[in-house]
């Protein structure tokens, strides 16, 4: 069950935000169009200018329907297209995907009110990333079309809703959605600008097998190669990447140095195997990290999450020719640099002028803002001492109280195995509001339940921790020791007790139906029989989090629950556990 408003309130939101009314009809693959939105002011005469100009990127990635960033971004945009305009040249806005799952304020409308505000934003292209597939049939219902709410978003979409490489499965054939592009190419400042969208090559590992069924993703950078060329042959000048695939940067200071970034990370890789020429810049997501960096010659960006910042890439573009003369990527500019004492949040000068949150879009949004208001202020009945924090990559107290309350909600687990990537926010300190927990887990999970030997559930933690691919699980009921021995990584399990769980022991694990399923490829290698696996359609995960916490007038993210100095995975080292033999 999804956690919704009434079908009547529903639409009242969808009529008074403007996402009930699809939009025009996008363009075709190849075929040349303006964005509504592209830019705020007329193009010039094509190729009139002789004078160099500048095009400014400008771009979100991994919003997760986070709609109160959106005026702040339209303030600083309005700022630059201002100067742009004074130059000759102009902005674009961009997309690198996720756009919608994390809020109440969209998923209520399966991410309607984003496109709403997009509409209005102006935004120019967006890719579609992964969790754009999380709410599956539209409507609350596991009954229909399992990609029925995501094809509606595009279908009321104004602005080309992109992706390359995501393919009918076991074909290299685009699955044929009505507005769903692998590219389009749209007037920027007089500029025919390509734009070309890509899905991380993961997708189908972590999105819930029923909603992805029938797809596949094909290798990014070829596909990338393949549609820049299109796009350069129909007369794109310049051709953008949105690819919902990252990096993770901590510096900054030169954008030729990437040592400081992660040496596996996905869009480097497609990037080093492009051809000279392929593209002129790379916007990208899906790893929530910083970027601002050139590899193989193609500066590429990406801000963060959750609206916390946007990057930006300048294009100076010959007056004469329309080619690329230079490039200069900038580091991710916060959205809110300073909290005041209310909360607020004053935005910075930008490009020399004073910024204010865009009034259009303040009006556009507060509808939705104001339906879930009363759902989002609902007490939970739990008061927190301290913030309970969330790692993707380490033991974390909140990962380590979720796993135990869903132990509890499921009769007779002996263990609760939880996802990292399902942890999306932190908890914070004080009363506890429906919201903050929504935030924290905002997919529309059910419990589940999986039946597994002590032999599985070692061999299931060794494939896990040897690689890094998804967020670290987090465990209840269990403490895991993991090292190099003399036949590998080897994995002990113990139960709370200290007792030892033998490799024929039988033991229930509760879990969500996400991984039950196949989710994160966590379960799929043992090959379990649908007799082995309980799946809870009517008992929503999140709800069953709240239900338990009820439980627990007064929680602290401290001892038993969670001690640095006593985890409940005691690793040898850091994700990925490599041991040679």
């Amino acid at each position: 069950m999804r956690t919704t408003l009434p079908r009547s309130a529903i639409a009242g939101l969808l009529a008074l935000v403007g996402g009930a009314t699809p939009g025009c009809a996008g363009p075709g693959a190849r075929e040349p169009m303006i964005a509504p939105g592209a830019e705020d002011t007329p193009s010039p005469p094509l190729h009139a200018a002789q004078a160099d100009f500048t095009l400014s990127f400008l771009g979100l990635n991994d919003l997760h329907g986070r709609l109160k960033a959106l005026p702040g971004f339209a303030g600083y945009a309005a700022n630059l297209r201002r100067t742009r305009a004074a130059e000759g040249g102009a902005v674009a806005l961009v997309d690198a995907g996720d756009m919608f799952q994390g809020t109440l304020e969209s998923n209520l409308t399966e991410g309607a009110t984003v496109i709403s505000a997009y509409r209005t934003l102006g935004i120019t292209a967006a890719a579609l990333g992964n969790h754009e597939f999380d709410f599956g049939p539209v409507g609350d219902t596991t009954e229909g079309d399992p990609q029925g709410a995501i094809k509606a978003r595009i279908r009321e979409a104004t602005f080309p809703m992109l992706s390359a490489n995501l393919v009918v499965r076991g074909t290299h054939e685009s699955p044929g959605w009505e507005k769903l592009t692998r590219s389009a190419i749209v007037e920027v400042g007089g500029v025919h600008v390509g734009f070309v969208g890509l899905l991380t090559a993961e997708t189908p590992s972590i999105v819930a097998a029923p909603l992805f069924v029938g797809l596949g993703v094909d290798p990014l950078a070829p596909a990338l190669v393949q549609e820049a060329r299109a796009l350069r042959a129909a007369g794109a000048e310049v051709v953008v990447a949105l690819a919902h695939a990252g990096a993770d940067c901590k510096d900054f200071s030169n954008p030729e140095d990437i040592s400081s970034c992660r040496p596996d990370a996905e869009i480097f890789d497609v990037a080093r195997a492009l051809p000279p020429g392929t593209v002129d810049a790379i916007f990208g997501g899906h790893s929530h990290a910083g970027v601002a960096h050139v590899v193989n010659g193609i500066p590429i960006a990406e801000a963060y999450a959750a609206g916390r910042a946007f990057s930006r890439i300048d294009l100076r573009i010959s007056g004469a020719t329309h080619h690329v003369q230079s490039q200069q990527v900038f580091p991710p500019h916060d959205l809110c640099p300073s909290l005041v004492a209310d909360g607020g949040c004053p935005l910075s000068d930008y490009e020399g002028q004073a910024t204010i949150e865009d009034p259009a879009l303040l009006t556009a949004i507060m509808p939705a803002l104001a339906m879930v208001e009363s759902r989002r202020q609902e007490p939970v009945g739990c008061t927190l001492s301290k913030p309970f924090t969330g790692e993707h990559d380490a033991e974390s107290p909140l990962g380590n109280l979720f796993a135990d309350l869903i132990r509890d909600s499921v009769i007779g687990a002996d263990a609760a195995i939880l996802n990292g990537g399902s942890l999306r926010a932190d908890l914070p300190a004080g009363p506890l509001s429906y919201g903050e927990l929504y935030e924290a887990m905002p997919f529309d999970n059910t419990l589940a339940a999986v039946h597994l030997t002590g032999a599985e559930l070692k061999r299931m933690l060794a494939a896990h921790l040897s690689h890094d691919e998804h967020g670290i699980v987090s465990v209840s009921g269990l403490r895991i020791v993991a090292a190099c021995g003399k036949s590998g990584l080897e994995v002990s399990v113990y139960r709370t007790n200290g007792r030892a769980i033998g490799d024929s022991e039988t033991l229930l694990i509760a879990t969500s139906n996400y991984l039950a399923t196949g989710g994160d490829n966590l379960f799929p290698a043992l090959k379990l029989g649908a007799d082995r696996v309980q799946v809870n359609t009517g008992r929503s995960f999140r709800d069953a989090l709240a239900k338990a916490l009820k439980q627990h007038p007064r929680l602290s993210p401290s001892a038993p629950l969670f001690d640095p100095t006593h985890p409940r995975m005691k690793l040898s080292s850091p994700r990925p556990l490599t041991c040679s033999q």
